[in-house]
């Protein structure tokens, strides 16, 4: 008899996400794919996400995308994509389907939110797959795969941190020197140059965090102008 994945030993018998049905082998199986893109800013694209899905042989009115933060908890796109999945997937259960996006910053902003995706991607039987990013391919977000996947989470969270700590230290640092550095007036070194781009590249994966790096440092300014 299945068992319901949050069932451990030594744990008391407690209602959870049920089991999906076993499905008949005897049934024409097929892959069905359904396709999300998603950036944060109104100033980025979402061109390169759609065109990389359409290649990978999702139709259009299989795609849905949105120009939305993370820091949003509800995204209409998100949630209508998952609602097709899961419908699909309850009139044809023989078919094997696949919840694409080009890589994984593009589905949640933290480990909790991921993990609590993959168990609903489990519950309804659906598949993830990443185009691109640290684990690139169809995934099964079952059994230690679902540690996997958790670990890049928490991967992507502590670069986010990281990178929210260094903005806030270079807007600390700016402040305290003012323009008057050594090489006021010079061209930037190549260092200085390369430097900036990785920067630059990180900021563009992650723009909430340069935001929220921004919000505290005017918290900081703010409180240290306020009177004693």
């Amino acid at each position: 008899m299945p068992t319901p994945a949050n069932r451990g030993p030594g744990q008391p018998w407690r209602p959870g996400n049920s089991v999906p049905a076993a499905v008949d082998p005897s049934l024409p199986s097929a892959d069905i794919r359904i396709g999300y893109a998603r950036c944060s800013h109104l100033s980025q694209e979402l061109a390169s996400q759609l065109n990389a899905l359409a290649k990978h042989g999702i139709g259009r009115d299989k795609i849905f995308s949105e120009k939305i933060s993370t820091r949003i908890k509800v995204r209409p796109q998100f949630e209508e994509a998952l609602k097709t999945a899961r419908e699909i997937k309850e009139h044809a259960p023989h078919c094997r389907v696949i919840f694409t996006v080009f890589e994984m910053k593009r589905l949640g902003r933290d480990a909790a939110e991921l993990t609590a995706l993959a168990d609903h991607l489990t519950e309804h039987g659906l598949v993830l797959e990443m185009l691109a990013g640290p684990l690139p391919g169809i995934y099964d977000p079952t059994g230690p795969g679902k540690l996997l996947f958790g670990f890049f989470a928490a991967m992507a969270e502590t670069e986010r941190e990281n990178i929210r700590e260094s903005t806030l230290e270079g807007l600390e640092t700016a402040a305290r020197k003012g323009k008057s550095g050594k090489r006021k007036g010079q061209n930037p070194s190549v260092a200085s140059i390369y430097r900036a781009l990785a920067e630059y590249e990180k900021t563009q994966a992650y723009p909430e965090a340069v935001e929220t790096a921004h919000t505290d440092f005017a918290a900081l300014q703010q409180r240290d102008r306020a009177p004693m």
